[in-house]
């Protein structure tokens, strides 16, 4: 189902067409979920976010925002965002994290080939995480949009492989070896502002670094089946919290979700 608002079409529910999609190769271009408005105050927004800053501090590491910031689960808990998500984990979902990256203008930082199951770990048995990657800003190649392998998702040899790289010009100082790294494969996601798209927790994803004229901002929101037990075995994941935004709880007990500060308000 989908409405026309604001010039822009606002969509519902996934196709059974673009969950297989997904499924098969790890990721999905999506279209807008939010209307013109909700993306306009979202922009807002960050923008008093990234001013209010500290001194040195990049704007590309503004993880768990949503801990310190309840007003932005009026997005992660907004009923369209958990029907689209529902169609591809089904009706008993779990946020996990979220994250804005925010690429300055002339020296936006890259983001190294990765997983980010690799970063989770066995902080999450099973690794079942879908990321929806939101638009603030406009997403393009020349100003460093988001890249996948296609299938990657399915691969296993060499996620564990990692090399350093250079932290001044990364938003963090690892990469996966480029021996199982086919750039050629490399799909540029590039998204119009209230755009999105989705990917897997094993699919291999990077971004080039940022040298135009324009910002580029991305909010990322992750969710996962509630059966997904998270386990906070070491320091950083003691000082995380999961919420559950809809359904019920099917980790057996062995979940410990943070109460909402609003959901979809």
């Amino acid at each position: 189902m989908a409405a026309a608002t604001d010039q822009w079409e606002v969509v519902d529910h996934a196709t059974p067409e673009q969950v297989e999609f997904y499924r098969e190769n790890g990721y999905l271009k999506f279209g807008r979920i939010f209307t013109s408005e909700e993306m306009d105050a979202l922009r807002d927004h960050v923008d008093e976010m990234i001013a209010a800053l500290p001194e040195g501090k990049r704007p590309e590491g503004m993880d768990v925002p949503h801990f310190a910031d309840p007003w932005l689960f009026r997005y992660l808990c907004h009923p369209r965002v958990l029907d689209v998500i529902e169609d591809f984990i089904g009706p008993d979902i779990a946020l996990w994290s979220s994250h804005f990256i925010a690429k300055p203008r002339g020296d936006g930082k890259a983001v190294p080939w990765h997983t980010d199951g690799a970063y989770w770990k066995d902080r999450l048995q099973p690794m079942q995480v879908i990321t929806l990657w939101l638009a603030v800003d406009e997403s393009t190649m020349e100003n460093g949009c988001m890249r996948v392998l296609p299938g990657s998702h399915r691969q296993r040899t060499g996620i564990d492989e990692y090399v350093p790289v250079d932290s001044q010009e990364n938003v963090f100082g690892i990469e996966i070896k480029r021996d199982y790294v086919d750039e050629s494969r490399a799909v540029d996601l590039e998204l119009q502002v209230g755009e999105c798209h989705f990917h897997d927790a094993w699919t291999l994803h990077s971004s080039r670094t940022n040298t135009s004229s324009k910002r580029r901002c991305g909010y990322t929101m992750r969710y996962m089946p509630s059966s997904v037990a998270f386990n906070p075995g070491d320091e950083w994941a003691r000082g995380h919290r999961i919420y559950l935004v809809r359904g019920r709880d099917l980790s057996e007990g062995r979940n410990e979700y943070a109460p909402l500060p609003m959901c979809g308000k």
